[in-house]
């Protein structure tokens, strides 16, 4: 009886230390890297030209402020092709500082907002968001021989999605704090506010001094909260599968 009881003991004992399986998922943000990868490889291959070449890419790739302002422009633009510039201009910055600005914001709005909506989501909203503030941009502005270029639409789209969704969420952001880099959690509103104060520098620094485009700002911002709000529905079932619920 004592041996048994010592078996049986055992075997209590083995059992406590076995692991559950829970049906959380594990899910791989995919997104928000590949858009900070393919942004960063596009301007240092336009880095690398000449300045000739590089302004050569900005008219090739960016979008023309005249030449979509009637349904025969448009169907023009889209028989040649040109109207993909409305997305290929995402992928075009004017200087480091513009693209720091935006890749910057893009992972600490981007990763967050991909976690919950998904990759091919997320993929929609700054593809959909950046093309649409920048025709936003082209409409407001209207003169004759400029172009738009740069992801500042994308990311304010991606900016006013995570926001519609999370209005009262914290951010964890890695912050210099004396010596050491130290990991806090900022309210998201500070971090916009951040953002709009960044914008206001870099516009007024660099070659892009004087030519924010606002109106893409703006428009991308509230695209975002439009998107955000359609598939809030879809973004919350999401979740709950994602969590065993």
């Amino acid at each position: 009886m004592r041996g048994d009881g010592r078996r049986q003991a055992q075997v209590y004992s083995s059992v406590m230390f076995v692991g559950i399986q829970t049906r959380r998922q594990r899910r791989i943000l995919w997104a928000t890297p590949l858009l900070f990868a393919a942004l960063w490889l596009a301007y240092v291959v336009a880095a690398m030209r000449a300045p000739a070449g590089r302004i050569a890419t900005n008219l090739d790739w960016g979008v023309l402020t005249s030449g979509l302002d009637s349904v025969a422009a448009w169907r023009t633009a889209v028989a040649d092709g040109s109207v993909l510039r409305l997305f290929s201009s995402l992928f075009v910055h004017a200087d480091w500082i513009h693209l720091l600005g935006n890749l910057v914001f893009l992972l600490i709005f981007g990763l967050a907002a991909e976690r919950s909506m998904g990759g091919r989501r997320f993929l929609v909203l700054f593809l959909l968001g950046g093309a649409l503030a920048n025709l936003a941009a082209v409409f407001a502005i209207g003169a004759p021989d400029g172009v738009v270029i740069g992801a500042s639409g994308a990311v304010s789209a991606v900016i006013g999605a995570y926001l519609a969704l999370f209005p009262g969420a914290r951010l964890g952001v890695v912050l210099p704090l004396g010596l050491f880099l130290e990991f806090v959690r900022v309210p998201a509103f500070l971090l916009i506010g951040l953002w709009a104060l960044l914008q206001l520098l870099f516009a007024y620094s660099g070659p892009a001094f004087g030519a924010v485009a606002w109106p893409a700002h703006i428009a991308g911002l509230l695209f975002g909260v439009v998107f955000a709000l359609l598939t809030r529905a879809a973004i919350a079932r999401r979740l709950r599968r994602s969590r065993g619920y």
